[in-house]
């Protein structure tokens, strides 16, 4: 029997904003009522400054998969869409004081359904994973690409792990040896692009990155500055208003996951 922090109890027997939000400009839906898991997730942005007035949710699952969908538009409004695309699935989990490793599935889905709204909201076309050889577990309609970005936000390492983050191979187990194919050409990607003579261009990289967040940080009066990168670790100081404030694992969760996107591999971001 699985352990529930009172916190996700309360999300899901009082959930947040479990509504249809009439005037909503963006929308992302993510898996299907044949897998057992599915949300769709509305947004209303205020198109002048991409604020979030209002966020609600539709959800069909466990108690897990709502707890996670509440805790989620309880995360993002109020936010920018900036500021909320830099929530992790681990914060989302974090806000409920933890779920099981068993359902941490559950908060991945949620970080895809956001990342599908806001690119909704922009007009931007996601990249269709699901060509040919790309979809992985046909009982949970898992590809490629979804595997790849929790295997990198998360750092998973085994089958296990790649199960509870994504639910892929949860049901009738035949895509295993897919999916232990598909991990292991993801971590052997790694230690080539963290070899010590790439490491200068590791430093521009992350430098370039830190850089576009740098000027958001400063119209809030704050500041971050670059301090080491070594191979899987980035170190950067905050300084300013960014001292003690609640929004700091957001904002190194948004290098950390922009770090990610453009090196293909997981790297830990930390503040001095």
């Amino acid at each position: 029997m699985w352990n529930y922090s009172e916190k996700v109890k309360d999300h899901f027997f009082n959930p947040r904003n479990a509504r249809v939000v009439p005037e909503a400009n963006a929308v992302g839906d993510v898996g299907s009522l044949s897998c057992g898991d599915a949300l769709r997730l509305m947004l209303r942005v205020d198109p002048e400054n991409e604020t979030i007035l209002e966020a609600g949710f539709q959800t069909f699952g466990c108690g897990s998969a709502i707890a996670s969908s509440s805790a989620l538009t309880e995360l993002i409004i109020g936010r920018t869409l900036h500021e909320a695309e830099q929530i992790t699935n681990q914060q989302i989990a974090d806000y409920l004081d933890g779920l099981p490793p068993e359902k941490m599935h559950c908060s991945v889905m949620g970080q895809e359904a956001l990342r599908v709204a806001i690119a909704n909201y922009r007009g931007e076309t996601l990249d269709d994973d699901h060509e040919e050889g790309a979809l992985i577990c046909k009982c949970f309609a898992v590809d490629e690409g979804q595997i790849r970005r929790a295997v990198l936000a998360n750092g998973l390492t085994t089958l296990q792990d790649v199960i509870n983050y994504t639910k892929a191979g949860g049901g009738c187990t035949a895509c295993h040896e897919k999916i232990e194919l598909a991990l292991n050409k993801i971590l052997n990607e790694q230690p080539a692009m963290s070899a010590p003579a790439a490491r200068d261009g590791d430093w521009q990289l992350v430098a370039d990155a830190v850089a576009e967040l740098r000027p958001h940080i400063q119209a809030d009066g704050g500041d971050m500055t670059l301090v080491s990168v070594s191979d899987r670790q980035v170190t950067v100081s905050l300084s300013g208003s960014c001292t003690g404030c609640m929004m700091t694992d957001m904002t190194l969760a948004w290098l950390q996951q922009k770090l990610i996107e453009r090196t293909g591999q997981y790297m830990d971001v930390v503040a001095a």
